[in-house]
């Protein structure tokens, strides 16, 4: 049953005759989605149907995606709804832009940007919420993505840290989530007439401190999966209004997307330029997006601290024998130029940033851990490789055992450590000791394969 007040507020908005399809199709089931993984070889080689590609996204499909398969645990696919990756696609950055997803959590979108990034360049990754940040950590790092720092902060903060920084800023603003009423029955239950106003109220201040972190010339992705026009082309006409050189940069509106409703914000023309996804007419959930671009011709401002060099200097001279050994020993052509330590964990950046004084929950790549005379190599980098110099092809048997956390015995000679792949995919590290491969599958992870 849909919230008191939505029924009408949507009736008068879209009228008797598209109203009547709208709220027919919210009580209607919703589409599952996935998204292929190009940062993994051969990425279209999983056990899953790609007949339903997603309009307008070059690695979207219909279709669902079990936790527990392969292609998950490896980070070849990511479970999103369809309508939520046109986001990532609208967003279409570069490889070697500075990427900023400003409110990234569960990590969605922040790993379709990383798709069109080719590891090039650096993706920041900021959310507000401790356990959803974490969360999203966990995506990052499933996906194999090598050039991410996560960071916990408020957008005030980082407007601070890093003023008129970012080539590209998506912000996927925190809504009314009424686009997610048949994925999440409880959007229903706390929303109110109200409420999208509320919602609007902090979009706007989340919206005035990416503005700071913009470079000139630099795009800014707004979306939201709401269909309220307080939060969407009211919140798009406001940015038109506060911000000279700022324009929207007009989206096609094809297989079934609709084009923003100008009359429902100021009437200005150029809200025709926004995207709208509207249930009953395009496969998908709810949402809105729109792409505006900076066009004010002013210097770049540097960030207030010079952002240091984070280099292999900076490790102790025992921390740099370790990590080189191993390097040396199991990695194939290693190309970590920007090193840093944090409290004994080893982390390469793929460009220097400047993180003191914030929350960071993963200032890098994490490539291992400095224990007592030797280095131990993260899961993170294992899912970022795809050839090493000790590779052992898993049985299923064996891959069982693998994700399950057991050890298991095998017919090879000597020591050290083996990147793990199973139907061809890197699924972790092991090490081998007196024939016998040890566990390192993240505890936390470890599940019964079927």
């Amino acid at each position: 049953m849909l919230p008191t007040g939505f029924e009408e507020k949507y009736q008068q908005l879209l009228g008797t005759t598209e109203a009547a399809r709208f709220l027919a199709s919210l009580q209607e089931p919703g589409y599952k989605g996935f998204r292929l993984n190009p940062l993994k070889p051969n990425p279209k080689q999983i056990n899953l149907p790609l007949t339903q590609p997603v309009p307008l996204t070059r690695w979207g499909y219909y279709g669902s995606v079990h936790g527990r398969q392969v292609a998950h645990q490896a980070g070849y696919v990511y479970s999103q709804e369809p309508s939520a990756m046109l986001v990532g696609a609208v967003a279409a950055p570069q490889p070697g832009e500075r990427v900023l997803d400003l409110c990234a959590a569960p990590g969605g979108k922040t790993t379709h940007l990383a798709s069109l990034m080719q590891q090039q360049g650096l993706l920041v990754a900021n959310e507000i919420i401790p356990k959803r940040a974490k969360i999203l950590a966990e995506n990052v790092e499933r996906f194999g993505i090598a050039n991410a720092v996560i960071t916990n902060e408020t957008p005030a903060r980082l407007a601070q840290k890093w003023p008129h920084y970012f080539d590209r800023i998506l912000v996927d603003a925190p809504c009314s989530g009424e686009g997610m009423f048949r994925k999440d029955p409880a959007a229903k239950k706390y929303w109110t007439v109200d409420y999208p106003a509320s919602c609007a109220k902090r979009q706007r201040q989340i919206l005035q401190e990416a503005m700071k972190m913009l470079r000139p010339g630099g795009q800014l992705i707004y979306s939201t999966c709401t269909f309220s026009p307080e939060e969407d082309e009211q919140i798009i006409a406001w940015l038109l209004q506060q911000y000279d050189g700022l324009a929207v940069i007009p989206l096609a509106a094809t297989h079934g997307l609709q084009n923003g409703r100008p009359e429902w914000a100021d009437g200005n023309s150029a809200l025709k330029g926004t995207l709208r996804a509207f249930p009953h007419a395009f496969a998908g959930d709810g949402h809105f997006i729109a792409k505006l671009q900076s066009q004010v011709a002013a210097p770049v401002k540097k960030p207030r601290h010079r952002a240091k060099k984070n280099n292999v200097s900076r490790l102790t001279a025992t921390q740099k024998q370790l990590w080189q050994t191993f390097s040396q020993a199991t990695l194939v052509a290693p190309q970590y130029p920007h090193l840093l330590v944090h409290r004994d964990h080893l982390f390469a950046q793929s460009q220097p940033i400047e993180l003191s004084g914030l929350k960071v929950v993963r200032p890098g790549l994490p490539l291992g851990q400095f224990k007592r005379k030797r280095f131990e190599p993260a899961y993170a980098l294992a899912l970022t490789l795809t050839q090493a110099k000790h590779v052992l092809r898993l049985t299923s048997q064996q891959y069982r055992q693998y994700v399950h956390g057991d050890t298991f015995p095998v017919t090879l000679a000597g020591k050290g450590w083996y990147l793990l792949r199973y139907q061809e995919k890197t699924v972790g590290f092991g090490k081998l000791t007196n024939q016998t491969i040890k566990n390192f599958f993240p505890k936390g992870l470890r599940f019964q394969a079927d």
